[in-house]
């Protein structure tokens, strides 16, 4: 028996997509798994809950976890407390490290999955959503060319989707690092969390925080916003740098790195990436390159993709794994597309063809049909009801569908109509093909406001 509910009131934070809309999500989710894979990544999922003990090592991610219980629980309190994950890298590093006897490094993954975190809900910010993630693991030991690779395949993931040109900047934590020290500054993490909240507060509100807290003295933050204001998509950032009048051996090393990865990414995506002194990414784990994306045009959602190098992804015993990853949020990402009018799915449903019905005890010759077309890849339904044509063509276009199949009767052939253009053709199911275009649902671009 199905007892009567009241009306479902909506939840704050988790997103019900329509089938159109959850259309357009899947068909950004295949569009990357499609580079991810082309680039030599290898899909891997993991778990949605972990130990909270492991969710919450970090500290400040604490208030985000949520987590799980039954609701008859009858461990006695012996079972471990239980989170579901709040982002991909908490499960990656334990993935590894269970698995490290079997995987082989450098360990190239992607993962695309659902995770959940318990903040306030806004624009484009959600409490459960798809987040699409790839790294580059080591043992021991991870070469640079990875941090010059990994933005590279993210950048041309973001640009096969119909979207506005992305701009991707990045930063390298051995120059900041050396820089700070340079200048005779010792608590690198809260200066690098100080100029993280650069692009909110304001120069004067990060120089105020930084004098205040006694990280830096005055002329010393002035110099920290010296750096942070360089930027630009070629060798010259290295020269004005080195203009300020600081040096240290790990802000040579930082601006050498620096210089390849720009350099690599001006040959092979030119005006996608440059370098911005600015960012700072104040998580503390970070140690080389950091990276962040922003849509032209839509700033106001932040970034878009972000991550960096960390060399020590999880450590056991004298083996540590250093590695390098970049993060989408798919469903925010996903939602401003929508919002935005960015792009749409060509149809709502799968189905390329509807095969009418004259008379309901025409059903199994219909279906017969169907599975004919079926069996050839070309998805097809049969007319919910046999009423008047004009009504099963109405319904095909409501969902979309782009043709009607009308069977012969009286030795008559069969016949399809394109219901967009109206052309009918005579047909047979064993043999008929519509445009590859037409095969499957697909992301086609919208009309975003205030472009030709």
């Amino acid at each position: 028996m199905i007892l009567p509910m009241a009306r479902p009131t909506p939840l704050s934070g988790f997103p019900e997509w329509l089938p159109g809309d959850r259309a357009v999500e899947r068909a950004v989710i295949d569009s990357l798994r499609r580079t991810f894979e082309l680039h030599g990544f290898s899909e891997i999922e993991t778990r949605a809950v972990e130990p909270v003990t492991q969710l919450t090592q970090q500290g400040e991610t604490s208030k985000e976890v949520y987590v799980i219980s039954r609701l008859h629980d009858e461990s006695g309190g012996g079972e471990a407390r239980l989170g579901l994950h709040f982002d991909l890298t908490v499960p990656l590093a334990r993935y590894v490290l269970e698995h490290a006897g079997q995987l082989v490094f450098p360990f190239k993954r992607y993962q695309i999955q659902k995770v959940w975190r318990g903040e306030r809900p806004q624009d484009g910010r959600f409490r459960e959503f798809y987040q699409a993630d790839i790294d580059v693991i080591g043992a021991q030991e991870l070469p640079f060319h990875y941090e010059v690779e990994l933005p590279l395949v993210m950048a041309e993931a973001l640009t096969a989707l119909p979207l506005p040109p992305i701009r991707m900047v990045v930063n390298n934590r051995k120059v900041a690092e050396g820089f700070y020290r340079g200048i005779g500054i010792e608590d690198v993490p809260a200066t690098l969390r100080a100029v993280d909240k650069l692009a909110k507060i304001g120069s004067e509100a990060v120089i105020a925080e930084l004098v205040e807290a006694k990280i830096a003295s005055a002329a010393q933050a002035e110099q920290v916003l010296a750096l942070a204001k360089i930027n630009g998509s070629d060798e010259s950032v290295a020269q004005r740098v080195h203009d300020l009048g600081v040096s240290s051996e790990l802000l040579s090393e930082g601006l050498s790195e620096l210089t390849a990865l720009i350099t690599a990414a001006h040959e092979r995506l030119p005006g996608v990436i440059a370098a911005d002194l600015s960012i700072a990414r104040g998580l503390d784990y970070y140690t080389g390159s950091v990276f962040e994306t922003t849509l032209e045009g839509h700033e106001d959602l932040g970034s878009i993709c972000s991550g960096g190098r960390y060399d020590s992804l999880a450590r056991a015993g004298n083996r540590i794994y250093p590695g390098v990853g970049l993060s989408i949020g798919v469903s925010r990402l996903v939602a401003r597309m929508l919002s935005a009018d960015m792009v749409r799915i060509n149809r709502a449903v799968p189905t390329v063809v509807l095969v009418a019905l004259a008379a309901e005890e025409e059903r199994g010759a219909a279906q017969g049909i169907a599975h004919t077309l079926r069996q050839r890849g070309i998805a097809a339904d049969v007319a919910p009801t046999a009423a008047k044509f004009g009504r099963q063509i109405r319904h095909a276009d409501r969902l979309g569908i782009p043709y009607v199949w009308f069977p012969g009767r009286d030795g008559e052939p069969d016949e399809v109509k394109d219901i967009r253009s109206g052309d009918q053709v005579a047909a047979t199911a064993t043999t008929w093909q519509p445009p590859s275009q037409d095969l499957r649902q697909h992301l086609v671009p919208g009309e975003v406001p205030g472009t030709d």
